[in-house]
């Protein structure tokens, strides 16, 4: 008798928030813009600790191109680049906020 192969159907929309927040930083990125209110590189890079600076460039250009963020330079010297949430960043803080409550509930300290 003949094994049958199903394919497995993905879901497409989980699919997606993976690929637009599967990196390492983005949540945590997310995080601090939303309720630390930390806007600037320098501030999200030190919030960060470990995260290099090519790195949270990239990851910052992710979010930006996926519409989480938007990237305010000012053109000063020296130079100052802010970044805030999108209409569609900030539809995302309920889900961040989810996310914490059933972190601080099942996962302790």
């Amino acid at each position: 008798m003949k094994k049958s192969t199903l394919a497995v159907e993905r879901c497409k929309t989980i699919s997606t928030i993976q690929r637009m927040l599967g990196g390492k930083w983005k949540i945590e990125i997310l995080y601090y813009i939303a309720f630390r209110d930390i806007h600037r590189f320098g501030a999200l890079r030190r919030q960060l600790g470990e995260i290099t600076e090519s790195s949270l460039t990239k990851q910052l250009r992710e979010l930006e191109a996926d519409g989480f963020i938007t990237r305010h330079d000012y053109r000063e010297v020296p130079p100052r680049v802010e970044y805030n949430l999108t209409g569609l960043g900030k539809s995302f803080i309920f889900v961040l906020e989810y996310m914490k409550q059933w972190g601080d509930e099942n996962l302790g300290e």
